[in-house]
């Protein structure tokens, strides 16, 4: 017997109320939790699925397309995969992993988008530094995805980068391959200069009046208080950079990307239960390769959960170098001549425009037009009117 399903959105339903009334929360938080709440309900509207075969009916809701709903992401995953297939390299490809200390975890939460964006900035900066210094026999432009984390299996904060970056570096009109086999450049290395560029960066911000201290964190508004946070943070421990084993060719990335790209703080599925005010998940132990059970009052999983709600309109997904939105044209054509690939093919104008379930069907294997009881085609009708009682 199949156990029954539970959501993030059955939490919400059940406690999010109680939540919302005893924790205070900004408007964009409170907008994300209220449309994954009413994901696919009635209350986005929809339509009618209807077989005329058999006189099958069932009513298909809307999604709320938010980017923090666990049930919102798999087309918009696909389909970001779609585009990225024709921008991969035939090289090796190497993964890299940057890490916040958490030390700064009370006022990046207060400070998200300044001290999130200085890590896209931080980690840009110094990898382009080391692509650009002939000592490390590249001497060139990098290119790479960046892919924001900001949570761990518990769903605690945990403010890291993944990086997936091509084994080597553009330079003028020629892809120079990296002679390292194990990353780009030296990893203690490469860790240090991330850890001063940040440092640097942050107290700029400081400096700037850009930082914001509210409850606990008030004593850091005084500059002595400040320096003393930053100094905190110099064991190179504080700062976990490492570089993964590399891909083995665009078939690993791509296969990557769709598990890590547009994943939320937690998945539906390793939602076990909701009972007596209670949320219990599965979390993995990656060292022992195991799971094993977490049980949080309703309240904390969805403080847990409002943790990982990024700022209105923060990427979470960055390109840089040769990647970049005003690189990528030219220096991916330029790349591939230099590679000796063949350019991408390029849809035709006059190709049909797909439908929505054409479309899902492609990406997903999920044929949403078919009806489930004669398997003949589905046709959309109008939601009849609610009945209001008189």
């Amino acid at each position: 017997m199949a156990r029954p399903r539970f959501e993030v959105a059955d939490v919400l339903r059940l406690h999010g109320d109680a939540f919302l009334a005893a924790h205070r929360q900004p408007p964009h938080v409170c907008s994300a939790l209220n449309l994954i709440k009413i994901c696919r309900t009635a209350s986005l509207d929809g339509h009618l699925d209807r077989c005329p075969g058999c006189g099958f009916e069932r009513p298909s809701y809307n999604s709320c397309r938010n980017r923090h709903c666990p049930k919102c992401q798999t087309v918009a995953k696909q389909q970001w995969l779609e585009h990225r297939k024709g921008e991969l390299l035939d090289v090796p490809y190497f993964h890299c992993v940057f890490t916040l200390p958490h030390t700064f975890n009370p006022l990046i939460l207060q400070n998200k988008r300044v001290m999130l964006g200085l890590l896209f900035r931080s980690v840009n900066e110094t990898l382009s530094g080391f692509a650009r210094e002939p000592k490390w026999k590249l001497a060139g432009q990098p290119g790479f995805i960046a892919v924001l984390h900001t949570w761990n299996q518990e769903l605690k904060d945990h403010f890291h980068l993944h990086i997936i970056i091509p084994a080597g570096v553009l330079r003028g009109s020629e892809f120079i391959r990296s002679p390292e086999p194990r990353f780009l450049f030296p990893v203690p290395a490469l860790g240090n200069v991330f850890a001063a560029k940040y440092r640097s960066h942050l107290l700029r911000a400081f400096e700037a009046g850009e930082l914001e201290f509210h409850g606990q964190l008030k004593p850091l508004a005084k500059r002595p208080a400040f320096i003393r946070l930053l100094n905190s943070t110099q064991k190179k421990k504080s700062w976990n950079v490492y570089a993964k084993r590399p891909f083995g060719g665009p078939a690993q990335v791509l296969e990557y990307l769709g598990r890590y790209t547009h994943r939320v703080a937690i998945s539906n599925h390793r939602i076990e239960s909701i009972a007596h005010g209670k949320v219990t998940f599965t979390a993995k132990n990656r060292k022992k390769g195991t799971t094993y059970p977490v049980v949080l009052e309703a309240a904390e999983f969805l403080r847990r959960f409002t943790l990982h709600i990024l700022p209105p309109n923060f990427m979470k997904i960055r390109f840089f170098g040769f990647l970049s939105n005003t690189n990528k044209r030219w220096a991916l054509k330029t790349i591939r001549t230099s590679l000796g690939m063949q350019p991408p093919t390029e849809p035709t104008a006059d190709e049909p425009k797909e439908t929505t379930a054409e479309k899902i069907l492609r990406l997903t294997g999920l044929d949403v037009a078919r009806c489930p009881k004669c398997e003949g085609k589905l046709i959309a009708c109008p939601l009849p009117p609610p009945k209001h009682p008189p």
